[in-house]
């Protein structure tokens, strides 16, 4: 199991949700909201398919967060 951590500070909730909807099909995923972070669980069938779900979730809810952010320009 890997954990992620958002700071809320630099994420949009908003977008860490979409990506654990974009994702949640290739691995079991557990969001779970603290007090300065959104917390979210990777499970894989391999600990190689949990590296790639994290890396590739990850960088999608950046991507996210950022359009979000540049968007409100």
């Amino acid at each position: 199991m890997i954990e992620l951590a958002f700071h809320k500070d630099v994420y949009a909730g908003e977008a860490v949700d979409a990506a654990v909807q974009t994702f949640a099909r290739f691995a079991a995923l557990e969001a779970v909201e603290g007090p300065s972070h959104w917390l979210v669980r990777v499970t894989g069938k391999t600990p190689a398919r949990e590296r790639s779900v994290a890396g590739e979730l990850a960088n999608h809810a950046l991507g996210a967060t950022a359009a979000r952010r540049g968007a409100r320009r």
